[in-house]
């Protein structure tokens, strides 16, 4: 792909999937074999799965999943040793699991694990690649949301155990699954102990709880993130309230790594990710409020970053992505946040307080959907004049601008769904011409 004249890249329309004005509305992405993987809807077939290379000829509907009908697919795209599973909706069985090759004749449902028109899938469902096999929540209308695998085979696809035995969920919200010390790590409740940390092998016999964090109530294990050969998250006990914590996968090496605000209110840690070999968190204690932590797995290793907005109030952190040795995220020093515009910005730290500061005041404001590729940092952002558009940023003051105005003028084109597929950005975006459709952008 060409890059502009001032060295920035150039985002680039892959394909009118729904000509004209009207909107195909690419989502869900995921890939296979350095291919994309998309929902999207070509006003004849209604919503189903679509493919593409970064071209256009190379961008085709993979198959009609549901004939007839609007809605056919897609959603939790998630590769596995060359399978791609995704939920699915076709004529008589709701919303399913399905698996491709990437094939039409490869497409197909793997199991209705909820007959008829209910969905097994809660909302926020979460699909994760474990072991060679799929891990996932499903409700089968019978046993409530427990843990699940499957191989890709009606007779793979199996129900672990009856954590919370009984009609009883197990899970709740959106589950946190990590991989660490070859198990899966994730927060459950089997009834007694109320939301804690379990691990599993992908056998009844190996599903247990870690520690009963909290034996009053719920710990509610967050933010499961791996570092330095640990699992870190987030937890609250009835002493300490949430604060940071570690574990090694037993009970006894379950551990909190420091009391930052000390008292049973506790610093809500939240937002964990890595970048140049540090752990980053927001916290908050009684003099700074909500702020840029760190930590390396040591009470006196866990320390405040710096005090972006003096004070017990703090500023508004939001986003911490990790790209290369940059941590990235976004702030507001606005400490109300119902008084007018509160312009968040894009921020950066190499774990110093000098390192820690504004990219660039260059007016662009509300940085969202923060994604790395290739080392290079893409964002969607408010900028003077041309509105929501594709950003990009090295770190650098002259490094950090628009990638291009693709819905020219003060209109935004709302990049969307921005998604790092084999070193090149898909992203869905619009414009008068050609609705809400397909884009790449290559750092």
């Amino acid at each position: 792909m060409a890059a502009a004249a001032n060295g920035a890249p150039t985002a680039t329309l892959v394909k009118d999937i729904n000509p004209g004005s009207a909107s195909s509305s690419p989502s869900a992405f995921g890939q296979l074999g350095g291919v994309a993987f998309f929902g999207a809807n070509d006003g004849v077939h209604g919503s189903d799965l679509w493919r593409s290379n970064g071209t256009a000829p190379g961008t085709r509907m993979v198959k009609d999943i549901n004939p007839g009908h609007a809605y056919g697919c897609c959603g939790e795209l998630t590769t596995v040793d060359g399978t791609l599973f995704f939920v699915a909706n076709d004529v008589g069985h709701g919303s399913e699991l399905w698996k491709s090759d990437g094939t039409k004749a490869g497409t197909k449902l793997v199991k209705d694990i909820r007959p008829g028109p209910d969905t097994p899938f809660p909302l926020g469902t979460t699909f994760t690649a474990f072991a060679g096999q799929l891990f996932f929540i499903a409700d089968d209308g019978v046993h409530g949301r427990e843990l699940w695998r499957s191989d890709g085979t009606p007779a793979g696809t199996v129900r672990i155990t009856d954590l919370n035995p009984g009609s009883g969920n197990s899970f709740d919200g959106i589950p946190s699954f990590t991989s660490f010390a070859g198990m899966l790590f994730f927060r459950a409740s089997d009834g007694t102990h109320g939301m804690e940390l379990w691990k599993s092998d992908g056998t009844a016999e190996g599903t247990t709880m870690v520690k009963d964090i909290n034996p009053a109530d719920h710990s509610f294990p967050s933010f499961l993130t791996t570092f330095g050969g640990r699992l870190f998250f987030t937890a609250s006990d009835d002493t300490h309230g949430s604060e940071l914590w570690k574990s090694d996968g037993t009970a006894e090496g379950t551990t909190m790594v420091k009391d930052i605000f000390p008292g049973s209110n506790g610093s809500l840690p939240n937002q964990l990710a890595k970048a140049g070999g540090r752990l980053f968190f927001v916290a908050g204690d009684p003099d700074h409020g909500g702020e840029l932590w760190k930590s390396d797995g040591t009470e006196a290793g866990t320390t405040l970053v710096k005090d972006i907005v003096p004070g017990p109030e703090g500023p508004f952190i939001r986003e911490l992505t990790g790209v290369g040795d940059t941590l990235f995220f976004t702030v507001t020093t606005k400490v109300n946040l119902h008084s007018g515009p509160v312009d968040f910005r894009l921020w950066k730290s190499n774990g110093s307080a000098a390192g820690t500061k504004l990219v660039k005041p260059d007016g662009a404001v509300d940085p969202e959907y923060l994604t790395g590729v290739r080392g290079r940092l893409f964002y969607s952002a408010n900028g003077p004049r041309v509105g929501r558009e594709l950003r990009i940023s090295d770190g650098t003051v002259a490094g950090t601008k628009l990638v291009r105005d693709i819905n020219p003028g003060s209109a935004p084109s709302v990049p969307y769904q921005l998604t790092n597929i084999a070193g090149r950005l898909f992203f869905q975006a619009q414009e008068p011409s050609h609705g809400v459709e397909l884009w790449k952008a290559v750092p």
